[in-house]
C-alpha cells in the first residue's frame, strides 16, 4: 500500500492531524528561512590557512557578512585530506549555519576512500563559485620552453621526472595521471601535505614539474623562479597574458575540471539553501570582486544548487575513468 493509500485510510481527524503537522513544518522552515541568517555563518575550509582556498573563501565571506549582516567566520579545518573539515560539516545541524568550501574535492575521494560520510547523502549543493585555472609549471633549469618540448623531453625519460601535488587523491594528482595518459608520458607522483612545499621543492630542483593553482604559482613564475608552460581553461588569463592554453599549446583533448562550491548540510531546507546561492550569485557579478578573481587564475561561475549537483555527479563519472586507467591507489 501507497503513502498515500495509508493515510487516506485513516480516521477524519487523524489525516487532518498529520497534513497539519505537514503544513507546520513546511511554515516553520519558511519562517526559518524568511530571517536567515540570525547568528553568525561558519564556513569551513578544508585547507591549511593562506593560499587560494582562503583567499576565495574570505573574498566571498566578507561579501556575506556584509549583505546579511552576521559575520560569515572562515574556519579553516586541514587534516584527513579534507576529510576532516568535510565531516564536521556532514555532521552539523541541517541549518545553513555550517557551510563547506568545497565539492570537487570530495567527489574525487569518494572513489579512492572510505570517507565517514556519504557525500550524496550528507551534503546539499548550493553553488559552484569559481573555476581554478592551473598552470604547469617546471623548474627553469629543465631545458623545455613550451609544451611540446617538456612531452617531448618527458617521453625520452620515462618515470624520471617528480611532479609534485598538494596531496595523493587531490585533484591535481589526477591532473597529472590524465596527462600522463593523453601525452603519452610516465612521470613519478610525488604528494606533499598542502601545495607550498612541493612549490619549495618544485623551485629549489628536487621535484620537475607540477600542475599548480594559477594562484600559488604566478608570482613565481613573473619572478624567473618557475617556467609556466600551459595553463587550463578556455583562454589566457589576464596576469600571464603570454601563457597559452593547453589548446593552444597542442593538447586540445587536456580538459581536467577543478573548481571550487559551497556545500551545506544534508538536509539544509531548499529556502536557506537558494537564499545562500542567490546572494552569492550577486557577489560574483561584482565587477571588483570579478576583477580580483581573474586576475588570481579563477574565473567566477555560479551555477546554483541543481547544476552544482550536475557536475559533482559528471565529475564522478570523469574521475573514476582516470583512477581506473591509471590505477590510482592512497596509500596509508
Amino acid at each position: 500500500m501507497t503513502s498515500c493509500a495509508r493515510l487516506l485510510c485513516l480516521p477524519g481527524a487523524a489525516l487532518i492531524a498529520v497534513f497539519s503537522g505537514m503544513f507546520t513544518t513546511v511554515a516553520a522552515q519558511q519562517n526559518a528561512a524568511a530571517n536567515y541568517p540570525t547568528k553568525p555563518i561558519r564556513w569551513i575550509t578544508p585547507y591549511p590557512p593562506g593560499g587560494s582556498t582562503t583567499a576565495l573563501s574570505r573574498m566571498v565571506g566578507d561579501k556575506l557578512s556584509e549583505a546579511f549582516g552576521r559575520n560569515v567566520i572562515i574556519d579553516n579545518r586541514p587534516g584527513g585530506n579534507t576529510m576532516t573539515g568535510a565531516d564536521a560539516v556532514a555532521k552539523a545541524l541541517p541549518d545553513g549555519y555550517t557551510v563547506l568550501l568545497g565539492g570537487n574535492s570530495q567527489v574525487i575521494l569518494s572513489l579512492l576512500m572510505k570517507p565517514p560520510f556519504d557525500v550524496w547523502r550528507d551534503f546539499a549543493p548550493v553553488t559552484i563559485l569559481a573555476k581554478t585555472n592551473y598552470i604547469l609549471v617546471v623548474n627553469p633549469s629543465l631545458p623545455a620552453n613550451n609544451l611540446q618540448e617538456f612531452i617531448a623531453y618527458a617521453k625520452a625519460r620515462p618515470g624520471q621526472l617528480n611532479v609534485a601535488s598538494v596531496a595523493s587523491g587531490s585533484s591535481q594528482h589526477l591532473m597529472g595521471e590524465l596527462f600522463n595518459i593523453l601525452a603519452g608520458v610516465k612521470m613519478q607522483h610525488v604528494p606533499y601535505k598542502g601545495g607550498q612545499q612541493g612549490i619549495i621543492d618544485l623551485i629549489g630542483g628536487t621535484v620537475q614539474a607540477s600542475f599548480s593553482n594559477a594562484i600559488n604559482v604566478i608570482p613565481q613564475i613573473k619572478g624567473g623562479k618557475l617556467k609556466g608552460l600551459a595553463i587550463t581553461g578556455d583562454k589566457r588569463t589576464a596576469s600571464l597574458p603570454n601563457l597559452p592554453t593547453y589548446a593552444e599549446a597542442g593538447m586540445p583533448a587536456y580538459d581536467p575540471k577543478n573548481w571550487q562550491g559551497m556545500l551545506a548540510t544534508g538536509g539544509t531546507p531548499p529556502a536557506i539553501v537558494n537564499k545562500l546561492s542567490n546572494e552569492i550569485a550577486k557577489i560574483l557579478a561584482m565587477p571588483d570582486i570579478r576583477d580580483r578573481l581573474l586576475a588570481s587564475g579563477m574565473e567566477p561561475f555560479h551555477t546554483g544548487p541543481e547544476k552544482m549537483a550536475a557536475q559533482m555527479k559528471s565529475d564522478h563519472a570523469e574521475a573514476a575513468k582516470v583512477i581506473k586507467t591509471a590505477n590510482i591507489r592512497i596509500e596509508g
